[in-house]
């Protein structure tokens, strides 16, 4: 038969190695959600804590908009890609974002009228959509709300 015996302050050592441990564990997964972001484009701003930050995102790309977004809602990115997020991923990957890393997590889309979009006669039908994580962009696009309309990123493609 074998016994041992834990003295307090052991007990105590390893509550607070475990503690340690447990904080930054939790330190370095908060961290990777703005490491993510950030090396997914390089060259805008992604900042949007804020209307004013969201509004000079969006200018980045020379969009005006309405001051005020038309929409604000939370969404929950799917663990699961169905056929219309695994296409909607592939608009964010071809302008440097990835919505993989943020699947099951909680997200914000802003929504604004855009008032310059060129050669379309029905400016009050064209969107961007602006997907917020922890105060930065980590996706969205610019897109008609009519029936027939389109989307794409937020650089107009060229014609």
């Amino acid at each position: 038969m074998f016994i041992y015996t834990v003295k307090s302050k052991q007990i105590r050592a390893i509550l607070i190695i475990l503690f340690v441990v447990l904080t930054a564990g939790v330190l370095i997964f908060l961290s990777k959600d703005s490491e993510d972001v950030s090396k997914n484009n390089n060259t805008a701003n992604l900042s949007a804590s804020n209307e004013s930050e969201r509004l000079s995102f969006i200018s980045q790309f020379g969009w005006e908009v309405s001051e005020e977004p038309t929409e604000v809602r939370e969404i929950i990115i799917p663990e699961e890609f169905d056929e219309v997020y695994t296409k909607y991923n592939e608009i964010q990957l071809s302008q440097g974002f990835d919505l993989t890393s943020f699947k099951g997590m909680r997200a914000k889309k802003w929504t604004y009228a855009v008032k310059n979009y060129e050669e379309y006669e029905d400016k009050d039908c064209i969107r961007i959509n602006i997907l917020v994580c922890n105060g930065k962009v980590i996706g969205g696009d610019v897109c008609s709300v009519e029936l027939d309309g389109f989307m794409h990123g937020f650089t107009k493609p060229q014609e």
